[in-house]
């Protein structure tokens, strides 16, 4: 998913301070811009934190009613630096990019991609056949210096690791996580370590999670009444843990199911610059993102877009088969960011 904002905040992405008890994060209302767009609640990246792990973005959407609408509508965009995970509990998206996937996600499966250097996609409600409500999260994580000129590539996952015990249900999609005594690991491909999960519990169950100390956590919730590490966390919003705990509890309130998804990693260890949709180290990296997308973008004189002449073959490639040209990048800010020092160094 992209994001839409036409005046995007230039983030410096850092580890906030780690305290011992759960740190609270509230979403923001954020409008995707446009007579089709959705309105989401985002969680990170915000002043307080921007980073769990390598989790740099979480988008939290619907039920959205789509029945008597076009739904997700996401023209094609460009990615650099990151990798976009699909996860839906309702509904199913339609997934078209650059280097020539076409796949629909429904609930349960996973779609990953991996932009690398530099990709494109477009994400749509399906026009046929599709479900009447839409709802799920959208993530991304950042890749390490390491990765950053992997070429870009999709994955799809379905039949992703799952266990029922005791009133609940874990279901690992990213990374891995040992619950009841069985270890959960999911086949997608990661370039830190990470954990991304689904916890359904019935009304008064409760889970431990077996984690690494090493990693930090987050939890979620997407409906009912929640206690993480004993801790209320009220839906929508997003409970942090800093690492040193080898085990969380998860606890449903009697009154109601819950429904909440998990996120972690190893402390994510470089500070990275993202704007609109880009990823990178510097202010000069995401000018030369934009620049290149913008060179791949032709205005047509009905105010609408295409694609400029080669644009198959420059950095972002083309997506095939969306009904309507790419979006254009916002302006940038009249500033310069650097990248500040995470706490307690320098």
């Amino acid at each position: 998913m992209s994001n839409l904002e036409t005046q995007p905040a230039e983030q410096v992405c850092a580890a906030g301070e780690q305290g011992d008890g759960i740190e609270l994060l509230t979403p923001r209302d954020v409008p995707l811009g446009g007579p089709r767009a959705m309105d989401v609640r985002r969680t990170i990246p915000q002043r307080a934190r921007s980073l769990v792990g390598a989790w740099c973005f979480s988008d939290h959407y619907g039920p959205d009613d789509v029945s008597d609408s076009e739904g997700m509508q996401v023209p094609p965009h460009p990615h650099t630096g990151l990798q976009t995970v699909s996860w839906l509990f309702e509904g199913e998206i339609l997934h078209r990019d650059s280097v020539g996937s076409l796949q629909r996600v429904r609930p349960g499966e996973l779609n990953l991609m991996t932009a690398g250097v530099g990709i494109s996609h477009s994400e749509e409600s399906p026009a046929e056949g599709r479900p009447p409500r839409l709802h799920g999260v959208q993530l991304w994580t950042a890749l390490p210096g390491s990765a950053l000129g992997v070429d870009p590539h999709f994955e799809h996952h379905a039949g992703l690791p799952l266990v029922r015990h005791d009133g609940a249900v874990v279901q690992v999609f990213v990374g891995r996580l040992a619950v009841a005594g069985e270890d959960l690991a999911s086949p997608a491909t990661t370039y830190t370590p990470l954990v991304g999960a689904q916890i359904d519990l019935e009304p008064g169950a409760e889970v431990r999670l077996e984690v690494d100390p090493g990693h930090e956590h987050a939890l979620l919730v997407d409906s009912g009444d929640v206690t993480f590490e004993g801790d209320v966390v009220p839906p929508s919003n997003l409970g942090y843990v800093a690492p040193g705990r080898s085990v969380l509890v998860v606890r449903a309130g009697a009154g109601a199911p819950v429904r909440a998804v998990l996120i972690g990693g190893l402390p994510f260890d470089e500070d990275v610059v993202m704007w609109w949709n880009f990823m990178g180290r510097t202010h000069e990296d995401i000018v030369r993102a934009r620049d290149a997308w913008t060179a791949q973008i032709a205005e047509l004189l009905d105010g609408a877009t295409g694609y400029a002449d080669g644009a198959a073959g420059r950095l972002f490639g083309q997506v095939r088969g969306y009904p309507s040209g790419p979006l254009r990048a916002p302006a940038l800010p009249d500033l310069r960011l650097k990248p500040r020092t995470r706490p307690g160094q320098g």
